[in-house]
């Protein structure tokens, strides 16, 4: 009599099977059609400003966005009624001659461009004076040391005010988005710190800190911007782009803003 296979051969025999048979999963992305970005920017700093035009690109290539040249882009101070059309310097770069950023102007941007017209529209809000910057110390879970920057300044009284901060350290712009309006705080004096997911400063580092004075518009680009990144990097649910102001399903922002900075080192 043949001797019968044993029970714990079978049932390798069956998982060896099972596994042999799993799936291999083709995960398609979509290429999503490719969107204009318009990034403009003009403050109560002197000139040359600059709108910056590029094209989006598909899921899977590198993060190296087209120029869009030959566009017609011009910028109105409807406040002063004056007009400019800009000068395209590098591919993509549009660049001011005349303008000149003022506090309580309206400043409206006009884009022509692969046969489509975009419009924006900012008011500059009035400039608010940075008043000192110090520092927040904590101890991490790994006994490491937390700087992080900490603003004060005078909100003044009337709601809507809203404003952005970026730090340079060392001459590198910190990749953080920081914004912040005064729904809460209305006519207090603040002293707002500048959260980071990390310990980007040390002492003896040399900050660079710009606040700038938005329009709500531009805060909600901004503050919606920030939501996306953070929820990208948990992996949750997000809204596909950030609150633009600029018309007819264009991506990106124009803003009209006062600039404050003050650059010290890190103690």
């Amino acid at each position: 009599m043949k001797n019968k296979p044993s029970l714990f051969l079978v049932i390798l025999v069956i998982f060896c099977g099972i596994f042999a048979c799993k799936k291999v999963i083709q995960v398609k992305l979509r290429n999503a059609a490719s969107q204009i970005v318009i990034e403009g920017n003009i403050t109560d700093l002197p000139g040359p400003y600059h709108v910056k035009l590029s094209k989006t690109v598909n899921f899977s290539a590198d993060n190296s966005f087209p120029p869009v040249s030959g566009a017609v882009v011009q910028i109105t101070d409807s406040t002063a009624a004056v007009s400019e059309i800009l000068t395209e310097s590098t591919p993509g770069t549009y660049n001011t001659n005349l303008l000149q950023g003022f506090p309580g102007h309206t400043y409206n941007l006009s884009v022509t461009a692969e046969g489509q017209e975009y419009t924006a529209s900012s008011t500059m809000p009035e400039p608010v004076e940075l008043d000192s910057v110090n520092f927040s110390r904590d101890i991490d879970l790994e006994n490491d040391q937390i700087i992080e920057a900490v603003v004060d300044f005078q909100d003044p009284p009337g709601p809507g005010n809203c404003y952005q901060f970026t730090e340079t350290i060392n001459g590198k712009l910190l990749d953080r988005i920081f914004v912040f309006n005064d729904r809460l705080s209305d006519g207090k004096y603040i002293s707002q710190i500048l959260f980071t997911d990390s310990a980007y400063l040390h002492i003896g580092d040399t900050l660079r800190l710009r606040m700038f004075c938005i329009d709500p518009n531009v805060y909600n680009y901004f503050n919606t911007l920030e939501l996306i990144t953070e929820d990208n990097s948990s992996q949750s649910a997000t809204p596909a782009n950030p609150m633009t102001n600029i018309s007819n399903g264009s991506l990106g922002y124009f803003s009209a803003h006062t600039i404050f900075t003050r650059e010290l080192q890190v103690y």
